[in-house]
């Protein structure tokens, strides 16, 4: 195959990969609409809803712990394409068995699927880059695009909602739309080519498997699976809570509600994007250090505005709180820690056992998701929306302490890497 021919089959792979990255942030973040949803059209409490997290996230964990070790050998291209072709099914059946236990349905296939997808993906990086900046890079590239479907989700999900009738079952319309999109993208993963002969080598599918146990002895990976579990129990926390937090905090209709969301995923698509820069210039530990003290001071400010916040029967984007467009810029701090430091594991093993690596990466992101969104959603029940936010500055600070640990072991692999 010639270079050109190469190189046009890498850009091709890398559009399709971001392109079932993007579906999957549509749907992964879209539980927060749907738990709203599902309070007003099937008349389900907060507490019940607040276990819609575990049906997305217990499955990522259960099923990235269990194949990917497999993957390279079923192939992370196919899996990708299996896993768009799962949750497609899903959603075409979303309208046609419109219920709340079709939503549990509904995000057990998403999780199984971006259990497949995700393994795949992030494997698939160390294979089409060269060296750490590349794989930051790319890294965080597609992780920023992520952030892009999941903007796109809060107002593609707003359109099908009937303002003057938010129970209206109308809204589970944009399942059609999902399924067609998912077809779309498998259609171009099958016309993708990747040489993945180099995660097959080394390693075969039983030592993969025992080698996830074996990475989570090393200092380096325990103290990354930490920072990973702390900072994604945050993420989700606040982003599937946030269309509720503005529907009964600060009282804004529930399209305004959903649409207001998306500010938090523009923030975080544009922190990852811009993280694919600063990185480059600026140590990594510092630019996360920095971002997590700048969480932590946003939460600070914004709540006491939220507090502020009251009912009015006109309510517009001119009307709207300040807290609507303040509070969700945390995640423009949020943004640069996950890629960044995924990039820093990664790129500090041997390409074979990036798949199982890959699968504690995934299984530790779904466990501290789930943690998140259900503690959250207790706090909201229990104790109100402004007072569960504010408890978020705890996983904070040991994301702090979390993150000076994982450089401290960041250095020490570099020094017995040097001299070796």
């Amino acid at each position: 195959m010639t270079a050109t021919a190469t190189a046009a089959n890498r850009r091709l792979m890398i559009v399709a990969m971001i392109l079932t990255y993007m579906m999957f942030g549509i749907l992964l973040n879209s539980v927060g609409t749907v738990i709203l949803q599902s309070i007003q059209g099937f008349g389900i409490s907060k507490g019940d809803a607040s276990i819609l997290e575990a049906f997305k996230d217990l499955p990522i964990a259960v099923v990235s712990f269990l194949t990917a070790a497999l993957m390279p050998r079923l192939g992370y291209r196919r899996a990708m394409m299996l896993g768009l072709g799962i949750v497609g099914v899903a959603c075409a059946l979303m309208p046609l068995l419109s219920s709340f236990w079709m939503t549990k349905v509904l995000f057990i296939a998403t999780g199984v699927s971006f259990a497949l997808t995700k393994v795949s993906v992030y494997s698939s990086i160390g294979l089409l880059t060269e060296g750490k900046q590349a794989h930051a890079s790319l890294t965080s590239i597609i992780e920023g695009w992520f952030m892009v479907g999941v903007l796109a989700g809060y107002w593609i999900f707003a359109w099908f909602i009937n303002p003057d009738s938010p129970a209206d079952p109308v809204w589970l319309r944009v399942y059609w739309l999902l399924a067609a999109m998912a077809a779309l993208i498998v259609v171009l993963l099958a016309c993708s080519r990747m040489d993945e002969s180099a995660a097959r080598d080394g390693h075969a599918a039983a030592d993969s498997f025992l080698d996830m146990f074996r990475l989570v002895a090393q200092p380096l990976v325990a103290a990354f699976l930490v920072s990973a579990f702390l900072y994604v129990l945050i993420e989700q926390s606040v982003g599937t809570w946030l269309p509720t937090f503005n529907r009964e905090i600060l009282h804004l209709p529930t399209t305004m509600s959903v649409q207001a969301a998306s500010i938090f995923a523009v923030s975080l698509a544009l922190g990852r994007l811009a993280a694919g820069l600063a990185l480059r210039r600026v140590p990594w530990h510092w630019l996360l250090i920095t971002c997590v003290v700048a969480m932590a001071l946003l939460v600070i400010v914004a709540l006491p505005l939220a507090g502020q916040a009251r009912p009015s029967d006109d309510m517009t984007w001119a009307r709207a709180p300040l807290a609507a467009y303040v509070f969700p810029l945390i995640g423009l701090f949020m943004a640069p820690i996950y890629p960044a430091i995924n990039s820093v594991v990664l790129s500090s093993l041997p390409k074979s056992r990036h798949a199982a690596m890959t699968g504690l990466i995934v299984v530790f992101s779904a466990l501290g998701g789930t943690t998140g969104s259900f503690i959250t959603g207790q706090l909201f029940a229990r104790i109100g929306g402004g007072t569960a936010f504010y408890l978020s500055l705890l996983p904070m600070a040991l994301l702090l302490l979390a993150i000076a640990m994982l450089k401290r072991q960041s250095a020490r692999a570099e020094r017995a890497i040097a001299a070796a």
